[in-house]
């Protein structure tokens, strides 16, 4: 048990490791990168490092402090529990001044996005203001043990008009505290909170590896296991929680949506088929969005004339083939660009099926600027 236990970005773990070893431990870090390669699970496991009873630059997993820190690991139990606490009909006001805070040790503490009800969740949580506040008084505690830890989990809900509050910490930080963001991309943060952390990007595992962590958690099929490690992308957090069939039939659905938008024909198909992505509400528009992002840039690698293209989309591959011969980069890069606007129009709480009923409608068929690159 200890960081050996963690598969993947190798370099960030030995860093973290040489951290503690000459005893200049970063009193805030940035983790990014794609949801569910392991941030918030390296996270966990440096505030078992910095606590530890028995060793100094790993974590035994064994003693007390080890084992009740340990319990961050399934947040989702902890949620489930704040919120019953707090209670379903909880008010704005009461939201703030019962902070959702999960803590299984005195010196630990995880934040995480507020969905504020238990049976009915707001449809985007945050982090809000009166969790930062919270860290903020606390921070400055004398730790019991060694080193007191706070992360932030998905800093990137934090508004951009309450992370002031959490700045502050930044800019006199105090010397017994670390303080963990993770987020997909330092882009989603305020530029002066950037600036104070120490950065580590987490890149995707290889397939083989997620294949590997499938096999090791649970009895699928090798097919499964395979189509599962392909649309994870990389993430193993995303490919164990994965429905494998529904979420190659969402990217199925999406790819015709693009298909029939280039051709300019069966748009009552495709309005039904927006209909349908638009109606899923397990999946976030960040989510659904990540899908469209990731089949435009299969397409894109394709109508470029890329040499053995590393599809994102494998399972896919004869049907984006057929939908390349038919377009050009030009349309491709006018896809994304319109993706790019209804993403930044979701933030304002754009109605979902209309934003990508637009987008289609917007998609023509190429003009003669615009010809295939391929026959």
């Amino acid at each position: 048990m200890g960081f050996s236990d963690f598969l993947g970005n190798e370099k960030i773990v030995a860093a973290l490791r040489g951290a503690f070893r000459s005893g200049r431990v970063p009193h805030a870090l940035l983790f990014t990168g794609p949801r569910g390669v392991g941030k918030y699970t390296l996270a966990r496991m440096f505030a078992q490092a910095a606590n530890c009873e028995r060793l100094t630059d790993d974590f035994c997993g064994e003693c007390a402090t080890c084992q009740r820190i340990s319990l961050l690991a399934e947040p989702q139990k902890l949620i489930e529990q704040g919120l019953a606490e707090r209670g379903e009909s909880a008010d704005a006001a009461t939201v703030e001044r019962i902070p959702l805070i999960l803590q299984t040790h005195p010196d630990v503490w995880a934040l995480v996005p507020d969905p504020v009800r238990l049976k009915s969740p707001v449809a985007r949580p945050v982090l809000r203001i009166g969790q930062l506040r919270a860290v903020q008084r606390a921070a400055y505690f004398q730790p019991m043990g060694r080193r007191r830890v706070f992360i932030l989990d998905a800093a990137e809900t934090m508004r951009w008009d309450v992370a002031s509050v959490f700045l502050k910490i930044l800019e006199e930080p105090p010397g017994s505290a670390t303080l963990i963001l993770t987020a997909t991309s330092p882009f989603n943060l305020l530029p002066t909170i950037v600036s104070r952390c120490m950065q580590f990007h987490f890149a995707p595992l290889p397939q083989a590896e997620v294949e590997s962590i499938l096999k090791a958690h649970g009895e699928r099929s090798p097919s499964h296991v395979k189509l599962a490690a392909q649309l994870s992308e990389g993430s193993p957090g995303l490919a164990l929680e994965m429905k494998v069939e529904e979420t190659a039939e969402k990217r199925k659905i999406a790819l015709r949506v693009l298909e029939r938008a280039a051709r300019g024909q069966g748009y009552a198909q495709l309005f039904a088929d927006t209909n349908a992505l638009a109606k899923d509400r397990e999946s976030s528009f960040e989510e659904l969005s990540g899908v469209f992002y990731g089949l435009l840039s299969d397409l894109l690698e394709l109508t470029s004339g890329v040499k053995s293209p590393v599809l994102r989309n494998p399972h896919l591959a004869k049907e984006l083939d057929a939908v390349a011969r038919n377009i050009s980069s030009a349309w491709v890069v006018r896809a994304i660009a319109g993706l790019d606007e209804l993403t930044a129009g979701a933030r304002r709480n754009l109605n979902r099926q209309l934003g990508l009923d637009a987008l289609a409608a917007s998609l023509a068929p190429p003009a003669a600027s615009d010809s295939p690159a391929r026959s």
